[in-house]
């Protein structure tokens, strides 16, 4: 490759960065572009040698190159990381299963598995993250002000288990679905739901990212450049987005998860 596309992928990987520090999505910008950049190369890179091939290497080379924003961002975020603290202890340990789980799923089966539920995931992900406050107001489930109930909170560490499986295995969007579901714990200061989504989503894509190097899936020479590269992003986003309006800030996220599940949909159907 040459120097200018490693600086496009690089310039690539700060924005995704930048994305998935404040809503998720960003994967949908890193793993096209490496697909592409990986399929033309093949079969000059070892353990490349067809476009299928070049996909699923994109897409663990991809993961490896966004957990280190994830981190950063969590650092830009380390203030309102102090009131979802207790949030955690129940939501890292599914976070953990479910992406060793999805991640062992990629390097076993097709990589269409999940192509046909991710529109729809998204599309009601992003529905229910922007109405949560008049759903709220309307059945009382999500309201900031209660705690939730065992049956809600069991509900949400069994939905964010599959959502750490689906983000294991592909992950686009994993940040909107997360969101939808801390929205629905009753959590309402959107800069903490960050905090704690950055949070659960290292988690999802730390334990992904060791089951695809033990697998030999990743393409260290991009992943390290791109690393680099989101790292500074995810920590520049973050900084700003804590200092936006918190209904702008929603707004964005929600916005972009219907970019994304429009995307998607126009992908599988278009």
């Amino acid at each position: 490759m040459t120097v200018q596309e490693y600086l496009l992928l690089c310039a690539v990987a700060a924005v995704a960065g930048a994305i998935n520090s404040v809503a998720g999505g960003g994967t949908l910008l890193t793993f096209p572009a490496l697909q592409a950049a990986l399929a033309a190369a093949a079969g000059t890179i070892a353990g490349v040698e067809s476009p299928a091939e070049a996909a699923v290497v994109a897409n663990a080379t991809s993961t490896v190159a966004l957990v280190p924003a994830s981190l950063a961002a969590l650092g830009g975020y380390r203030q309102e990381f102090v009131a979802v603290r207790r949030w955690a202890l129940w939501l890292v340990a599914p976070s953990f299963v479910g992406g060793a789980i999805g991640s062992l799923l990629l390097t076993n089966l097709p990589a269409e598995t999940f192509a046909v539920l991710i529109p729809w995931l998204i599309l009601v992900a992003a529905t229910l993250f922007a109405l949560q406050p008049a759903i709220a107001r309307w059945t009382g489930i999500g309201n900031p002000h209660d705690e939730p109930s065992g049956t809600v909170l069991a509900t949400i560490i069994v939905f964010q288990t599959l959502v750490a499986v689906y983000g294991g295995y592909f992950g686009a969007g994993i940040g909107i679905l997360m969101l939808s579901s801390l929205a629905f714990m009753g959590l309402a200061d959107i800069h903490s739901m960050n905090a704690l989504k950055n949070l659960l989503g290292t988690c999802i894509n730390g334990t992904a990212v060791v089951v695809f190097v033990a697998a030999g899936k990743v393409y260290w020479p991009l992943a390290i450049a791109m690393a680099v590269a989101s790292t500074l992003g995810g920590y520049a986003s973050a900084r700003v987005a804590r200092r936006m309006n918190r209904n702008v800030v929603r707004w964005i996220v929600a916005t972009i998860g219907f970019s994304l599940a429009t995307y998607y949909f126009a992908r599988r159907f278009g």
